[in-house]
């Protein structure tokens, strides 16, 4: 697959977001490139290692219950694509191929709210507009909806 496609994301605007991505104006771009949104998934990470402690221990963590590096680089490099950014995550790995990357995940109902709680709080401690934020919360809360693969 060439380097520049993007995939993942939508160009379709929130119904509650004025934010409406363009392949110039992408949410990689509103949020500042590569080290904002590295520093983003860390504080995800961090986060969920802190908050939802089931959830952090879904991913390989270390004697500290912190998800270890290998899960948040992985991450970093497909949400900088997804967001609009390098598709280095697909150069590496090849399409992300969420639901079966994760079919061995138990995601149900309480697994993608606790994702998104450790996501939304990454989100608002994060610098970007109000628009931005709206856009990506609603984009996000769809993805986590469609990687629950259990009941509940």
């Amino acid at each position: 697959m060439e380097r520049t496609s993007r995939i993942f994301f939508s160009v379709s605007s929130a119904p509650d977001s004025t934010f409406s991505p363009s392949p110039l104006d992408t949410p990689f771009a509103r949020l500042g490139g590569e080290v904002p949104i590295r520093a983003l998934s860390e504080r995800f990470y961090d986060l969920m290692s802190e908050r939802e402690p089931a959830l952090a221990r879904l991913h390989p963590c270390d004697d500290d219950g912190r998800v270890s590096r290998g899960p948040r680089d992985r991450f970093t490099l497909f949400f900088i694509g997804w967001l609009g950014g390098p598709q280095d995550y697909i150069a590496q790995h090849g399409h992300p191929r969420l639901r079966m990357r994760h079919g061995n995940v138990p995601v149900d109902t309480a697994m993608r709210d606790a994702w998104m709680r450790c996501m939304r709080a990454a989100l608002a401690e994060a610098q970007m507009s109000d628009d931005v934020r709206a856009y990506l919360d609603s984009k996000l809360a769809d993805v986590a909806d469609f990687m629950r693969n259990r009941a509940g």
